[in-house]
Order: structure tokens, then sequence, then C-alpha cells
């Protein structure tokens, strides 16, 4: 076995280090909100069209003396930025997206806990070719901002970090538009699922727990071996997109991925241990208008792989993940 690289104290970083990065991808966003105004400015014909969204959600919850049962106080929050770059001509469309959101909740029995956390860049260039059928390539980069922890465990076990993981694809293919605000691209594709930040992450020296059994490391959680830092998936690809104002005052925008692995190199298993597991990942918002500044949002998330095996009754299953917010509060599209 190999020697963890990481002591019980390096795991527990300060706020202060998470709250840092945060601040680094919000001043890069703003860097980004200072070049779209910018490029507005100039409205060449071949320039970018720039925009986004840029909301904050929250609820509350309280109680005393409740014979039901609930938390005495709780307080959430979620703030999300959308950004969109596109450029679309008769022959060519290409099109950019950056979709990030971070959310904290605060119970009275819990304290404070990560409720949300999305960094989600999505890339597609397409060339037209004959009526609704094109050409073209898409790129996408999933990760979160600030690490994710276990708290059925004593301590905390981080399962999740900042590229940590982050799935890397890439695909060429052919492209698809059936209708407006919908395209979808299927080809050949390869992923890169990259385990940078801290792959072993032990909360035990050796990798021996107190009763004796073995710790896992963060890496084997997402099936790559901690010492390569990467694994790599190549198969069939399937992306669509949908984006439109569904009915009066109420727009939705989701996307679904698809992936065969046809490589399926995990650690344990050998090379070309093949099955017909797909990978699922979807996510889908709705934001509904109260009125020009109030709105109701909701989102929902659906992923399942079959190499995240860190669930059931022995953190050793795969299962399919859900996440869902629903929030009211204030948002503005620029």
């Amino acid at each position: 076995m190999a020697t963890p690289r990481f002591s019980v104290g390096e795991l527990k970083k300060p706020i202060q280090t998470e709250m840092r990065r945060l601040s680094f991808v919000l001043l890069a966003t703003v860097m980004v909100l200072a070049a779209s105004a910018q490029t507005k400015k100039e409205k060449s014909p071949n320039a970018f069209k720039i925009g986004g969204t840029i909301s904050l959600m929250g609820g509350q919850s309280g109680s005393r003396n409740w014979s039901q049962g609930a938390e005495k106080f709780s307080l959430a929050g979620v703030g999300q930025l959308y950004l969109f770059a596109n450029k679309t001509s008769d022959k060519v469309r290409f099109e950019n997206s950056l979709d990030l959101a971070y959310g904290l909740v605060n119970t009275s029995s819990d304290g404070v806990r990560k409720i949300d956390d999305k960094f989600d860049f999505y890339s597609r260039y397409g060339r037209t070719l004959k009526g609704k059928w094109g050409l073209g390539a898409v790129a996408n980069l999933r990760t979160q901002l600030i690490n994710g922890y276990d708290y059925s465990e004593m301590p905390a076990k981080r399962i999740s970090g900042f590229f940590a993981p982050a799935f890397t694809t890439f695909s060429p293919g052919a492209q698809f538009s059936p209708v407006k605000g919908l395209t979808a691209h299927f080809g050949p594709a390869i992923r890169w699922i990259i385990i940078t930040n801290g792959p072993y992450s032990l909360n035990y020296q050796g990798a021996v727990k107190p009763d004796g059994t073995t710790e896992r490391t963060l890496a084997s959680l997402y099936d790559v071996f901690p010492q390569r830092e990467v694994r790599i998936e190549i198969g069939p690809y399937l992306s669509t997109t949908f984006q439109r104002e569904i009915m009066k005052n109420v727009a939705y925008r989701g996307r679904l991925d698809l992936m065969l692995d046809a490589v399926n190199e995990v650690p344990n298993k050998g090379a070309n241990n093949w099955n017909a597991n797909v990978d699922v990942y979807m996510t889908n918002n709705f934001m509904m208008s109260v009125n020009k500044w109030l709105k109701v949002n909701y989102s929902l998330d659906i992923v399942y792989d079959d190499n995240m095996r860190m669930f059931g009754r022995d953190k050793r299953d795969a299962a399919t993940q859900l996440k869902s917010i629903l929030g009211v509060g204030l948002a503005a599209s620029f």
C-alpha cells in the first residue's frame, strides 16, 4: 500500500483557504462581466453576444416548543451565476456557457453545511451542412469550488473538492437541431476524470481506521488510481441542450449528457472489463418571474456513474444521485 501523502491536519484546511478560492472565482467572474460590457459597447457585427443571469435565493424557518418536532432555526442561501457567449451566422454556431452555483444552510442541530456547489463550463461549435444537420465538437468541464464531506463518519471525511473530481470531455461529431432552442450532438468522446486536489485524503495515518478496517482514498471513490490521479474513458457520447420560454414568465434551461465507457479501466479490475452501464448527467433549471426582480427558481440535477461507488450500507455501491433546490429571491439578467 502506498504511503498517504496527507495528514489529518492537512485535510482540515482552515475556512480562510476555502474563502480565498471562492473569492478568486468571484473576481474572475467580475472580470468576465467587465469584458462583457466592453464587448457590448463595441457592437461589432462579428462579436459574441454576451450576457447572463445572476440570482440570490434564500429560505428561513424557526420553531419553539413545537410538538411535531422541527429545527429551532434554519437559514439557507444559494447564489447562482449563469454566463453565456454565443456567435451565430448562416453556417456557424459557436456557443459557450458557464454555470456557477454555491449554497449554504445553517441549522441549529448541524451548523453550517454546503447544499449546492457547481462549476460547469460547456462549449459547442457547429457548422451547418444541410437543413437541420451539421458537424462540430463539444467540450465540457465539470467540477466544484469547495470541499465536500461525508458527515456520517467521525471525523467527517473529505469526499470531493476543487478538481477532485473534475470531468473533462471532448467530442467531435454530428449535430441536429430539429426545433428552436434544442440541439443534439452525438459522436465519439474522450473523458478525463481528474483527482488532483489531494487524491489520498486520509483521516488516519496509514489508512488504518481505529476498528482495524482500511480507509478508502478519495481517488478510489471515483475509481481513479491515486498514483495516476487521472482515469480516461472513451466511448459513444450524446449531449442535448434545450433552452427557451416554455410559457409566459417561465423559462427553462437544461442539458442531458449520456456516455458509454468502452475502456473501463478501474482500480483492482484491470483493463477491458467492459459493461453496458451508461453515465448520466442531467441538469434542469426553471426560472419563474413574479416581477422584474423577484423570481422563483427550481433546479434539479441527476447523476449516475457506475464508477462512483460510495453509497449503500457499506458505501461501496453505485446509485442515482439527485439534488433539487427551490428558492425565492432576487434575480437579474444582463
